[in-house]
C-alpha cells in the first residue's frame, strides 16, 4: 500500500481509474446477480391496462362523467381467485367514471373504453383497497385484475341521435305529432345483443306519434320521416326505460339501439288525396252518382308493396259509383271522372277499412293507394249516342226497318281495345234492319243513314250485350262504333215478299197479260214484276234470289196448278189480299 500511496502523481492517476473500472464492473455483476436470483417484480406504480379485445368501429369512448354498463369478472394478481364476477349475479354492473364511485384505479383504468371492448385492468393496492382491504373479501395489500366487457356507455347530457340509412326521392309528407304510424323495426341494446323485432311477428307496429303511446326517445326520433325511409334511432337510457328496464329483454339503464322503416303515415283528419295522372282532351262528361263505372287499378300500401290488381285478373273493377258497394273514399273519388282518365287515389284508413283491416289482404289501420284507369262508364238511363261525322251531299233515300243494308264498321271499347271489324272480313257486312240480327243500339245506330255516310255511335251496355257480355266483349261495356253505309236495298215488311210502291194497276190481270191472250204463264209473270221493279213501282224482297220469290208468287196464284194463270184465278180472293201478295 505505502508502495501505491508514494508513487508519483502521474502513477497514482493510473491507479485510482483502474480501481474506479473494477468498481463499476463490480457493482454491474453485482446488480446483474441480483435481477437473476431475485425473479418478484417492484411495486406496481399505476394501473395496467390490455385491451385485448378491440372493436373495429368505436364511435364513442369512456370520459369522466359518463355512465357506464359493463360486466366483469374479478381475481387476484398473486393467484388467480376469483372474488367477485358480474356475470355470475347474472347482471351487468352500473357505475359513474371518474367521480368517485369507483375505486381509483377502475376510475382509470376504464377511461378511453369502447362498447364491446375487452380489456384487462391491473391495480396496485394503494389504487384499490390498500392495506386495509374489504369486507374479508379482499386482502391488505391486494394487487386485483378486473376482465372487463363494456356493454353501455352514455352521459347526462345525451340527446335522440338519428342517422338516415335512406330516404325515398320524393316525399310528400312527414311525421307530425299526432299522426298515427305504421312502421316496422329491429331493437338492440348498444352492444348489438337484440331485444325485439317487429319483422319476427311479421307485422308492423302501430300506433300514434307523439301521443305518449311510445317511449319518449322513440317519439321523438320517429319526428320528421318519409314513407320509406329508413333511420337508425339511437335512445339513451333516460329517453328510454330508464332504470326499470323492460321484461328480461331489456336491462335497467340500457341504450337502445333501433332501425326504423316507416312503412305508413297518416292524420286522423286526412282527406282523400286525389292526382291526375293522366286527362284526355275534349272531356263531355264526368261520372255522377247512379253512373256504373268499369275501371282498371293497382292497389298498394304507401311503400309501393302491391295488395291488389285488377290488371292480373285480367278484368275490370265494375260497380255503380255513390250507392255505397265500395269503401266510402273509393265511391267518393269515384265522381267527377272522366273516360280514359288516370288518377292516384290516396285513401286514409277511416275512409278504407279502418283498424279491423281485410284478413291477411289489407292490415289494420293501412292507407290505400289506387290507381286506376277509366274504362268507360254509364247511367242506365243513358241512350243511343250517334255523331255524324260525313254526309254526303246528294242523300236520295235513307235506311229504314226491313231494308237490306251493307255497312263498314269497327266495334272498340271506349279505351280504344278494337274488338271487331269489318275490315276482318274483306267484305262489308250485310243485314236487314228490324229483324233483330245486330245488337238493339247498332239497329238504332244504322237507322236514317244514307248511303256513304259516316257515324260514331256509343252504345250503352243496356243497348248493347247487357251485364254478361259476349265473345271479346266483356261485361256491362260501353261500345263505340265507327260506322259507314256502303249500300241500301229498299225493303219489303216482314212476311212479303213483293210490295207496290204506291197504287198498283187496277185491273190488275190485264197488266199482267202482257201479250194479251188471256193467259199468264211463269215467263210472262216474271217480266211483269221486273217490269214493275225497274219502274219503281214495285220491291221485291232484297237479299233473296228474285227468280225464287217469282215463282213462290206465281205458284200463290196458279190456283190449278195448270202452269198459267187466268183471270178467273186473281178473282177468287179480294182485291186488297191479291195486292198484298203482289
Amino acid at each position: 500500500m505505502t508502495l501505491f500511496l508514494h508513487q508519483t502523481p502521474r502513477a497514482s492517476a493510473v491507479i485510482v481509474s483502474i480501481l474506479q473500472m473494477d468498481l463499476i464492473i463490480l457493482t454491474v455483476v453485482f446488480c446483474l446477480h441480483d435481477v437473476i436470483v431475485n425473479c418478484n417484480p417492484g411495486p406496481l406504480v399505476d394501473v395496467v391496462v390490455d385491451r385485448y379485445e378491440i372493436p373495429k368501429v368505436c364511435p364513442r369512448e369512456v370520459q369522466t362523467e359518463d355512465f357506464i354498463r359493463y360486466h366483469f369478472n374479478g381475481t387476484f394478481y398473486a393467484d388467480g381467485k376469483k372474488f367477485d364476477s358480474s356475470h355470475d349475479r347474472g347482471k351487468a354492473f352500473i357505475s359513474q367514471v371518474g367521480l368517485g364511485r369507483l375505486i381509483t384505479g377502475m376510475d382509470r383504468g376504464l377511461q378511453g373504453m369502447c362498447v364491446n371492448e375487452q380489456r384487462r385492468i391491473t391495480i396496485p393496492p394503494h389504487l384499490a383497497y390498500g392495506s386495509i382491504g374489504t369486507g374479508g373479501v379482499v386482502p391488505p395489500d391486494a394487487v386485483l385484475v378486473y376482465d372487463v366487457l363494456l356493454l353501455d356507455i352514455w352521459n347526462a347530457e345525451d340527446k335522440v341521435q338519428i342517422r338516415t340509412l335512406g330516404k325515398p326521392a320524393s316525399c310528400h309528407r312527414t311525421t307530425v305529432a299526432s299522426d298515427f304510424l305504421r312502421y316496422r323495426y329491429n331493437g338492440t341494446l348498444l352492444s348489438g345483443a337484440a331485444f325485439d323485432s317487429s319483422y319476427s311477428r311479421n307485422a308492423t307496429y302501430d300506433t300514434y306519434l307523439g301521443q305518449g303511446d311510445l317511449i319518449k326517445g322513440m317519439d321523438e326520433g320517429l319526428l320528421g320521416m318519409c314513407v320509406g325511409e329508413r333511420r337508425i334511432v339511437i335512445i339513451p337510457p333516460f329517453l328510454a326505460y330508464g332504470e326499470t328496464g323492460h321484461g328480461t329483454q331489456v336491462p335497467p339503464q340500457a341504450t337502445l339501439v333501433f332501425e326504423v322503416l316507416l312503412v305508413d303515415v297518416f292524420n286522423p283528419k286526412d282527406d282523400l288525396i286525389v292526382e291526375v295522372k293522366e286527362a284526355p282532351e275534349g272531356c263531355t262528361r264526368r261520372t255522377l252518382t247512379g253512373d256504373y263505372i268499369r275501371y282498371h287499378y293497382n292497389g298498394s300500401f304507401q311503400d309501393g308493396t302491391a295488395f291488389d290488381s285488377s290488371y292480373e285478373r285480367n278484368s275490370t273493377y265494375n260497380t255503380y259509383i255513390g250507392m255505397g258497394y265500395v269503401i266510402r273514399g273509393m265511391d267518393k273519388a269515384l265522381h267527377g271522372l272522366c273516360m280514359g282518365e288516370k288518377r292516384r287515389i290516396t285513401i286514409p284508413p277511416h275512409m278504407a277499412y279502418g283498424e279491423g283491416g281485410v284478413g291477411d289482404l289489407i292490415p289494420a289501420s293501412a292507407v290505400l293507394v289506387f290507381d286506376i284507369h277509366v274504362i268507360d262508364f254509364h247511367n242506365p238511363k243513358d241512350p243511343v249516342n250517334i255523331k255524324v261525322t260525313h254526309m254526303p251531299r246528294d242523300c236520295k233515300a235513307t235506311t229504314e226497318a226491313d231494308d237490306l243494308i251493307q255497312y263498314r264498321y269497327n266495334c272498340s271499347l271506349m279505351d280504344g281495345t278494337l274488338l271487331y271489324s269489318s275490315d276482318q272480313f274483306d267484305t262489308p257486312s250485310i243485314t236487314t234492319l228490324g229483324a233483330d240480327k245486330v245488337i238493339p243500339g247498332l239497329e238504332r245506330g244504322l237507322g236514317g243513314m244514307c248511303v256513304g255516310e259516316r257515324r260514331e255511335v256509343v252504345v250503352p251496355p243496356h243497348w248493347g250485350h247487357g251485364e254478361n257480355g259476349a265473345g271479346e266483349v266483356p261485361r256491362s261495356a260501353v261500345l263505340f262504333f265507327e260506322l259507314e253505309l256502303v249500300e241500301l236495298k229498299k225493303g219489303v215488311p216482314e212476311g212479303y215478299m213483293f210490295v207496290w210502291l204506291g197504287d198498283g194497276p187496277d185491273p190488275l190481270f190485264p197488266a199482267m197479260d202482257l201479250n194479251g191472250d188471256k193467259e199468264v204463264p211463269l215467263e210472262e209473270f216474271s217480266a211483269f214484276i221486273m217490269l214493275q221493279v225497274e219502274e219503281g213501282k214495285g220491291r221485291l224482297r232484297p237479299g233473296v234470289d228474285a227468280d225464287g220469290i217469282i215463282k213462290d208468287m206465281f205458284n200463290n196464284q196458279d190456283r190449278n196448278k195448270d202452269g198459267k194463270i187466268v183471270e178467273g184465278e186473281l178473282d177468287d180472293e179480294p182485291e186488297q189480299a191479291r195486292r198484298d201478295e203482289l
